[in-house]
């Protein structure tokens, strides 16, 4: 493969068979991790700016493109607008990871970190009003608004969906995590075109409002809202599955070990609820879970137990103190036994062996 532009690094065909993860069934993990600047977002931030073009409103090299995000999305808007010659302003929050940060940075972009948290008690309520005082202050800023933006919602229609109609003759259970619902929307759209029966599940976390849930703090970026989206009025899932973050971190923790493969705090969450609703499945469906991106970004955060004691274990979640005291005995006896002790559990529970 010889690529003219780094924006052409999409991979879109790539499926990670899971054997009996679900269960008696295998889950097909959709990676999207593999893609440049590392998430699916490549594809949002592509379509967001060029629906920009279409209309005739962005202008190399004098447009301001402003955008908030918790960092994926950020990332791949740096590398877009950084490759189409236009200005970009990142507004995120301190849920970001540093490596996302510093990589927007080096592409180029202007980041702006609210520290307030909203009356939800997230921060895109927050974002969203750095983004207007920005609006007000610079006649070039143009806002991509990914929450209310339909070409958010028909990139995944035309692309992610039909990579996943591409790969497989039948498909009977999906599951999405939700931020923007554009990706559930677009993927959830295309879906039910073609597969007439398929159950479509959204992912969200514990204290996410999109889906009528109870707002609460939240610290693992990349899924969830504390203001609901106007896109979530396009997505209508057949099933909602609220994850704690202690499970998302210890779906992540699980599968790195048993899988050998460090996913993302979304992927977590997806992960787990493909296992909650492992009882449902039938022999012989065709489960397929989207991955939105890979671990690495997250080592200082999900797989840090320094930092799952502070933010996670400090709320009193029992997983989270349980992979804090298997870390600490880490650094004094072999860390693999350490390890072992803290997903044990969940492989016995995964397989029917714990009556917890």
């Amino acid at each position: 493969m010889i690529i003219e532009s780094p924006l052409d690094l999409i991979f879109r065909d790539l499926f990670y068979r899971v054997p009996s993860f679900a269960g008696r069934n295998d889950v097909f993990l959709k990676l999207e991790g593999f893609n440049v600047t590392g998430s699916i977002k490549i594809k949002t931030a592509i379509a967001l700016v060029e629906d920009l073009e279409q209309r005739g409103v962005a202008r190399t090299n004098e447009t301001v493109i402003v955008e908030s995000s918790s960092g994926n999305l950020g990332l791949a808007l740096s590398l877009v607008c950084a490759a189409k010659r236009y200005k970009f302003v990142c507004v995120t929050d301190p849920n970001a990871n540093r490596a996302t940060i510093r990589g927007m940075e080096l592409y180029g972009a202007k980041v702006v970190v609210v520290e307030e948290r909203d009356a939800a008690g997230g921060y895109l309520g927050s974002r969203l009003k750095k983004i207007n005082q920005i609006l007000r202050a610079n006649p070039n800023a143009v806002w991509l608004n990914q929450y209310a933006n339909v070409a958010n919602k028909k990139v995944h229609a035309e692309q992610t969906a039909n990579e996943i109609v591409r790969e497989f003759d039948q498909v009977d259970w999906v599951f999405v995590g939700t931020g923007t619902t554009g990706t559930f929307a677009g993927i959830s759209e295309r879906l039910r075109q073609k597969f007439a029966n398929i159950t479509i599940v959204a992912v969200e976390p514990v204290g996410s409002v999109t889906f009528g849930g109870a707002p609460a703090k939240r610290n693992i970026p990349g899924i969830g809202t504390s203001v609901r989206p106007a896109l979530a009025d396009l997505a209508k899932p057949d099933r909602v599955v609220a994850v704690t973050e202690e499970k998302t971190v210890e779906a992540c923790l699980s599968f790195v070990r048993d899988y050998h493969l460090l996913v993302g705090g979304s992927t977590g969450s997806v992960l787990a609820a493909v296992q909650q609703l492992a009882p449902e499945f039938r022999r012989g469906e065709t489960i397929v879970a989207v991955s939105a991106d890979l671990g690495e970004k997250y080592l200082d955060t999900i797989y840090d137990p320094t930092w799952v004691a502070k933010v996670i274990a400090a709320d009193g979640d029992k997983s989270a103190r349980e992979f804090v005291a298997a870390e600490g005995d880490a650094e004094s006896t072999d860390h693999s036994c350490a390890r072992r002790e803290l997903v044990e559990p969940v492989r016995r529970k995964r397989q029917g062996l714990s009556g917890e």
